[in-house]
């Protein structure tokens, strides 16, 4: 359960606590809330415990600066950091940096990982159970994985043939396919976290976790069918924000590591992964000729930039290039 945020206390006294309460009020991720905090505990550190309200544009400089040059950070880890600590003065310490100076990093962006279709079917050949049917919606629906175990059972919309991603990164839904082949496995899989549901209401439990205090709005969603993870885990376990004792999903890293043996035991020689499968989704569709635009919908892009790395991954020769050696 350790996308679920931790109790802080009523009145928070400690500068992280008071951090981290400001964060949610915000309404931000939790996982943009570890990675502010771990960002900025690194800071402090960096600093010989100084606090951050004693520091000034001139410490964050010389921060950002040593994590490029020292620790060999990318361009985009140095971007986390920046965010995290113009986020600490912006807003919670209400204490504008200015114009920085730092030292950008000058370590090249890498173009992401991909699978074929034919390598693709290899490594999901070696999967079964939930890790497979997860697999697949990563790779047929381009979901993270962080998506697919978060799945409840109303995100399935057999009938308008969709599957909706509603605890998406940055909070943002979307539409996306629901690939022909899945519909009666999740139809199965469905049946049987009900099943499971059932059988923890006879047992005096049942109500899940609901995000953004929609529990005390709606009392009796918890333990609504509608809400259930697709995918639940299979025991029990106490909720480190209401001492509750209630199921809740499985956890990425079981995903990751039936994947991780999978990718080996198929043969793949490539540094993959479950994310993996989302590159190559979006390459599939690159490849079958889907516009750009309809790509970035169904990732969740913000940004269409940020769609067209796949543009430098789909093979040259798929754009019709040959070699002159060829010709």
């Amino acid at each position: 359960m350790d996308d679920i945020p931790k109790v802080l206390p009523s009145k928070p006294v400690r500068f992280m606590d008071r951090f981290r309460a400001f964060i949610r009020a915000k309404g931000l991720a939790y996982k943009t809330e570890k990675t502010y905090c771990t960002w900025v505990v690194d800071y402090i550190r960096f600093h010989k415990m100084q606090k951050p309200e004693e520091l000034h544009s001139a410490d964050v400089d010389r921060y950002l600066c040593h994590i490029a040059t020292k620790r060999y950070c990318s361009a985009n880890t140095q971007k986390t950091a920046l965010n995290a600590l113009a986020f600490l003065y912006n807003q919670f310490l209400n204490q504008l940096l200015g114009k920085l100076e730092f030292q950008r990093s000058v370590r090249p962006k890498t173009l992401p990982t991909v699978l074929s279709h034919d390598e693709a079917r290899q490594v999901l050949d070696q999967l079964e159970g939930v890790a497979w049917l997860c697999a697949s919606l990563m790779y047929g629906s381009g979901l993270r994985v962080m998506e697919a175990v978060r799945l409840r059972v109303q995100d399935i919309d057999f009938a308008n043939n969709c599957l909706i991603a509603r605890e998406a990164k940055g909070r943002k839904w979307r539409r996306t396919l629901l690939p022909a082949k899945l519909l009666e496995p999740l139809h199965q899989q469905i049946e049987s976290a009900l099943e499971i549901h059932r059988q923890d209401l006879g047992e005096g439990y049942g109500a899940v976790y609901l995000p953004d205090a929609l529990a005390r709005k709606y009392p009796k969603a918890p333990k609504e069918s509608a809400w259930q993870y697709v995918f639940p885990a299979a025991h029990r376990s106490i909720d480190p924000r209401s001492g509750v004792e209630r199921r809740h999903h499985i956890g990425e890293q079981q995903v990751q590591r039936q994947v991780k043996r999978a990718l080996q035991a198929a043969n793949i020689h490539k540094k993959a992964g479950c994310h993996t499968f989302r590159h190559s989704f979006a390459t599939q569709l690159l490849r079958s000729g889907t516009d750009l635009r309809n790509i970035q919908e169904l990732l969740g892009h913000t940004s269409l930039e940020t769609t067209q790395i796949y543009t430098h991954v789909v093979s040259i020769e798929q754009r019709g290039v040959k070699s002159p050696v060829d010709e």
